[in-house]
């Protein structure tokens, strides 16, 4: 599955950061390891254990999980084993017998797509697929002057973008495209919305002290095993600079957005892979924007949703959720912060 979202926040910082209050396991190490096969990312899991084997066989229970999700909301390849969004992208308008995890991810993001009016739609697959091709050429030929889509194409292709042609009957678990010509693309929540369903996996097993960092999409169970909070830096968008903050959460996620690292150049203008439902071109209000919250779908969700807003609408936007918390780097690289999101800023 080709990401949507990029790897902007780039690292997790081990340094002892003591709060009060914190439960402290004892004879507990760090752990970690790394998988490059998903989500067509990297995929970082941490977590404190006594003993190595016990933290293998957490990892390897979430690297299955990683490959079923990864499976299951894959644009591009069709499996033996099961049907997938690719499956229903290609049926041709007839209903496609799912699983109930396809279901959820649909009725969530139809659910975002309603409280983000319309800023995050999986409805788009057809427009973004067209800059997707276009962007795809310019990398594989740099010596080639890149081009726009022709606006046209662009209106053509937004024609199949109504989210409500996504027909669902939960009792029979199918899934229809109404219209045969709209193409899904969930690659603005699936990674969110698989890293906060893992997590909610390890939290009734009674797991803590792990962090998972799914293509940036980092979702932390718990506090670290001696009681601190884990440290997540936010990358600069000039990527040659310092982190913009490094931030301490427990049982919180981060997502950032960025215009920095998927984009091409037309005519010497950089134009990246977020594009604007209404406008159907990639915005130039910012270079990066990160949301914390608790539930990662959600983040991974409003990080397009506000990318594609002005800083008033993204303001007005979050205030209809709970404990969401926002930082926008804007194309000067002036920094915004909503309230309530300094009190998570260590340095």
């Amino acid at each position: 599955m080709k990401i949507k979202k990029i790897f902007i926040i780039l690292f997790i910082i081990f340094f002892v950061s003591m709060f009060s209050g914190c439960k402290k396991k004892t004879n507990y190490q760090a752990y970690t390891i790394t998988y490059f096969d998903y989500f067509d990312t990297v995929t970082t899991i941490i977590g404190y254990e006594k003993e190595q084997k016990i933290f293998d066989e957490n990892a390897l229970y979430i690297e299955s999980l990683l490959e079923e999700y990864h499976k299951l909301y894959d644009i591009y390849h069709t499996y033996s084993d099961m049907n997938n969004i690719y499956t229903i992208n290609t049926s041709g308008g007839k209903e496609v017998k799912v699983d109930q995890r396809i279901i959820d991810l649909l009725k969530y993001a139809i659910e975002m797509y309603n409280k983000t009016n319309g800023m995050m739609n999986v409805a788009m697959g057809s427009v973004v697929k067209i800059w997707h091709d276009e962007r795809e050429l310019a990398s594989y030929h740099p010596q080639l002057e890149g081009h726009l889509p022709s606006m046209t194409d662009l209106k053509e292709a937004a024609k199949h973008t109504n989210i409500h042609d996504i027909i669902i009957d939960e009792e029979n678990k199918t899934v229809r495209l109404a219209d045969s010509q709209m193409r899904l693309d969930v690659g603005a929540i699936a990674k969110g919305y698989t890293t906060e369903q893992i997590a909610k996996k390890l939290q009734e097993k009674g797991i803590t002290s792990y962090l998972l960092n799914v293509g940036g999409n980092i979702r932390m169970i718990g506090a670290k095993a001696d009681g601190s909070k884990w440290k997540v830096g936010i990358q600069n968008p000039d990527l040659e600079s310092d982190n913009l903050a490094v931030l301490g959460l427990q049982d919180y996620t981060v997502v950032t957005s960025g215009s920095y690292q998927r984009y091409y150049y037309v005519d010497g203008k950089k134009y990246h892979h977020i594009i604007d439902p209404n406008t159907l071109m990639p915005e130039d209000y910012y270079t990066s924007v990160s949301v914390i919250t608790r539930n990662s779908g959600l983040a991974d969700a409003l990080s397009t949703a506000l990318f594609n807003m002005s800083l008033e609408e993204g303001k007005n936007l979050i205030q209809q959720f709970n404990e969401v918390y926002v930082m926008w780097v804007d194309t000067d690289n002036k920094i915004y912060y909503s309230e309530g999101f300094n009190q998570f800023i260590t340095q």
